[in-house]
């Protein structure tokens, strides 16, 4: 079945949260990944996840940070893993198969957003590498952990898809870096890469999505000093957020919590969501304020994609 991008109804909206969107659902018995889930809006989805009943895995480039950041809430077990490592990659999900247990929901949290120019690996683009290549080496190792749960998996993307397709004839930015255009390419891998899994997986009953947050001040912000945020408009010059409808983490948090879990998306997959609803499709570059381009959700450039992914990181459980 392919899923309409359009609006369903979900009777939620921006200023909904996570703990929200989870009323009356159940998860007991359920095991989530959240990647990242130990900071800004990971943190706010693991807490929300474990506090309805799922047991929550939280694989961290930092576990020690995470461990600490997470010791107050239960039902919780954290792990080592460093995206931008295809190594660390294999040896969690080595380790994690080994367990045994099924995956019910995977949300593709982590990520990092306009750092200074830095290559991984053979040279790939770190933002690229990280946000897309890392979480799809991840999903293709634990492939049969997720197929034995049915479940779903989540890209965490962005409205920042708009600012670049993929760059087919130039991914690492051997041209140039504009750690913009970077950050926009990734989240335009991180949609499509959503729209072709789910037509890889969806007779194996998983389904994927992929969505925006919102605009939240998290620690996604890291690799920004004060005064770019400042004259981007983001911050006003005593650090208070001025973007126009900025959400808190646990609105942020929402969406990516509502499509892992929502029975109102059962037998959907495919599509891109924000405000916790599926998404419009949107007609210019020029407008950030909702919906996505098709150049995000083409299933021949997803297809393309997937293909080139699997070269580079040699793993590809569809083969």
């Amino acid at each position: 079945m392919t899923t309409s991008q359009h609006q369903i109804g979900s009777g939620f909206g921006a200023r909904s949260t996570a703990v929200e969107v989870l009323k009356g659902i159940d998860l007991s018995g359920k095991l989530a990944v959240v990647t990242g889930g130990y900071s800004g809006l990971g943190w706010e989805t693991t807490r929300a996840l474990a506090g309805a009943g799922a047991h929550v895995v939280v694989p961290a480039r930092r576990p020690e940070v995470a461990q600490e950041a997470l010791k107050d809430i239960e039902n919780v077990e954290t792990e080592a893993l460093d995206l931008g490592d295809l190594t660390s990659v294999r040896t969690f999900a080595e380790r994690f198969l080994a367990s045994g247990r099924a995956i019910d929901m995977i949300i593709n949290n982590a990520g990092i957003m306009a750092p200074p120019e830095t290559r991984l690996g053979p040279g790939w683009e770190s933002t690229f590498a990280t946000n897309h290549l890392g979480h799809f080496a991840l999903i293709n190792r634990l492939w049969p952990a997720i197929a034995a749960g049915h479940g779903r998996v989540v890209s965490v993307s962005s409205a920042g898809h708009r600012r670049s397709p993929i760059r087919w004839d130039d991914l690492n930015f051997e041209s140039g870096y504009d750690k913009w255009a970077a950050y926009g390419q990734a989240k335009t891998a991180n949609v499509l890469f959503a729209v072709h899994l789910d037509t890889l997986a969806k007779d194996a009953g998983v389904r994927a999505f992929a969505l925006h947050p919102g605009g939240i001040m998290t620690p996604l912000q890291r690799h920004m000093d004060p005064a770019e945020m400042v004259a981007i408009g983001w911050v006003d010059e005593n650090g208070n957020p001025t973007i126009p409808n900025v959400k808190t983490p646990e609105e942020g948090a929402a969406t990516q919590v509502w499509a892992a879990t929502s029975p109102q998306l059962a037998g959907m997959g495919g599509v891109y969501c924000e405000n916790c609803d599926i998404a419009e499709r949107a007609v210019t570059t020029e407008n950030f304020t909702g919906g996505v381009l098709d150049w995000a959700t083409d299933p021949a450039q997803a297809a393309r994609l997937w293909t080139l992914s699997a070269d580079l990181t040699g793993v590809n459980a569809f083969a």
